[in-house]
């Protein structure tokens, strides 16, 4: 069993490459089905939207989801909020995915932009916690904060040391709700304009106008070049 906290829980996913040369298969809608497998180099790894409709008729299917973004979503949730909060929205992230799993649009293979629109509605219950800890960060010396980030961190590829100095918490303390999650999954979670659109359900048009009216309020408070931000 695979679990986040003791929370979250999916069969172990069968193996892909059964004993005796053959290959589990997952047919949407027809159940299972035994195929002949050919070993070589060119198996290709089914795409998430793969993985989600399989999972309607063999649920343990799922688990391949959780094992390729969990990760990456409980880091998010962890810069998002802190490392106390990281296994509550990351179980929950996944289980609220698994049990909405049939209104999955499988044109999409890359669930990614999905999970993150569920952890951000997830982080929103969150909304004080993270103003406060954002505050908190703005208040403390800089040599400390980005030694408690290192160790907070670290797991995230794309965090750097300096990703909150002071300066940078307090400009996105003052941003809007809705502003700071549209900033933070596009420089955080390193999400598309339209991945970002398809995550918060809004047009990309707005996408775009609003990034631009939150690059300028963080030119005012950062005093950066255009550029740079």
């Amino acid at each position: 069993m695979r679990t986040v906290s003791g929370d979250l829980r999916f069969p172990s996913v069968a193996p892909a490459h059964e004993p005796g040369g053959s290959r589990l298969g997952i047919e949407p809608g027809s159940g299972a089905r035994t195929e002949p497998y050919d070993a070589g180099p060119y198996d290709a790894e089914p795409s998430d939207a793969e993985l989600i409709e399989a999972s309607l008729t063999a649920p343990e299917r799922f688990a391949g989801v959780f094992d390729r973004h969990a990760d990456e979503i409980h880091a998010y949730a962890g810069r998002r909020l802190g490392p106390e909060h990281a296994d509550d929205v990351t179980a929950e992230t996944f289980l609220v995915a698994f049990r909405k799993r049939q209104r999955y649009d499988t044109t999409r293979p890359d669930a990614r932009p999905w999970l993150y629109g569920i952890a951000g509605n997830l982080i929103s219950g969150h909304r004080r916690s993270e103003v406060r800890r954002l505050r908190a960060l703005a208040r403390t010396p800089r040599d400390v904060d980005e030694r408690g980030l290192h160790e907070e961190e670290r797991g995230a590829e794309r965090a750097s040391a300096a990703a909150l100095r002071p300066v940078l918490a307090a400009a996105l303390a003052r941003l809007s709700a809705a502003e700071r999650d549209l900033l933070l999954l596009v420089a955080w979670a390193d999400l598309s304009y339209e991945e970002a659109a398809e995550a918060l359900k809004i047009p990309i048009g707005t996408v775009r106008s609003r990034l631009h009216r939150v690059r300028a309020k963080l030119r005012r408070h950062l005093d950066l070049s255009e550029e740079n931000v």
